[in-house]
């Protein structure tokens, strides 16, 4: 199976869905690895906040950085090569870079609801974010 790594910005937690105004983008970005967490297929996320060392020891990433600067973050790198930059794959980017069925990511509006919904944020104490 095909390894995904997703290189962030600096964000207050590991997720980003904290504060009081959540991004579409984040909220779509971990309903989509926890869908596929769900069916087996793990994409590593790393933060540039949480994780510096893995901006450091990815040659690709860390060279990337240094010429662009971190304002072109995300980096989606799969199997060591960056494939996109400066956003997040789409549903069906993800199941092309990665190799499986576009079934496995059909959209389901009323799950992201839900998790709209549930969400009290990334579990910042008090909702007080880095």
């Amino acid at each position: 199976m095909k390894k995904m790594f997703i290189y962030e910005p600096a964000m207050c937690c590991s997720t980003g869905l904290c504060g009081v105004g959540v991004d579409p983008e984040l909220l779509r970005i971990s309903t989509v690895l926890n869908t596929l967490g769900k069916k087996g297929v793990v994409v590593e996320r790393f933060n540039l906040s949480n994780s510096p060392q893995e901006f450091i020891n990815n040659k690709a990433v860390n060279e990337f950085i240094n010429v662009n600067g971190v304002d072109e973050l995300p980096a989606i790198v799969v199997d060591g090569e960056i494939v996109i930059t400066g956003r997040y794959p789409t549903n069906d980017e993800f199941s092309s870079l990665l190799g499986i069925p576009s079934s496995t990511l059909a959209e389901n509006p009323r799950a992201v609801k839900a998790n709209i919904k549930k969400s009290g944020g990334c579990g910042c104490s008090g909702g007080n974010c880095c």
